[in-house]
């Protein structure tokens, strides 16, 4: 294999991306996982946050100097001016922090697999040069019935949240491999163990 193998990870919320991600962390992937990033560039001190207060106020950042992210969240949900401002901060520091943590995997081993695990691949136009893009994906009333079993939200939430994100046809029309996340969790499994054997296979 010549040089790091990239996997775009995707899907809508409840989708089992995180299950998938997981499976082949285990096989020997490097994970990087996009909402993980989003935190890490708008903690206390970074450049990330200093913009985020300039653009939004002191309202958005709590006593201890961290970012308040239900009041931010009640600032740009909604309103599309307001999200498109925190995007233009947040979505560049996230890229830039992914860049270099694919070239450390590359340093650390010049034949990495990594997934780059994105929700927003489609809604955020993420432009790494992807060797392979998966999209997990489950049915709409399968995911909000997780939502509502699993995380706790209402039912008039969950839909909220599906109806926020890309719709799954845009998803799907971007990918090379679509695991189905609506069985069971081991039918999920053996898809990411066939995806991977797949990907070591070709790319070798």
């Amino acid at each position: 294999m010549a040089g790091v193998y990239l996997i775009g990870l995707t899907g809508g919320i409840a989708s089992g991306k995180s299950t998938i991600a997981r499976r082949l962390a285990e096989h020997g992937a490097v994970h990087i996982d996009a909402d993980q990033l989003a935190r890490v560039v708008v903690e206390p001190g970074t450049e990330g946050l200093r913009d985020i207060r300039a653009t939004f106020g002191d309202t958005v950042i709590t006593d201890d100097g961290t970012l308040d992210r239900a009041a931010l969240g009640a600032r740009v949900f909604g309103h599309p001016e307001e999200l498109a401002k925190l995007n233009a901060i947040v979505h560049p520091a996230v890229r830039a922090l992914t860049a270099r943590l694919i070239a450390e995997a590359e340093a650390a081993d010049p034949d990495a697999v990594v997934v780059y695990d994105v929700p927003l691949l489609v809604e955020a136009a993420v432009d790494h040069p992807f060797d392979h893009v998966v999209v997990a994906h489950a049915d709409a009333a399968t995911r909000v019935r997780r939502l509502v079993e699993l995380r706790g939200f209402s039912e008039a939430d969950a839909a909220r949240r599906l109806g926020a994100q890309a719709a799954d046809a845009e998803r799907l029309a971007i990918a090379d491999t679509v695991i189905d996340t609506g069985g069971t969790l081991e039918h999920t499994l053996e898809q990411a163990d066939a995806l991977w054997e797949r990907v070591v296979r070709g790319a070798s």
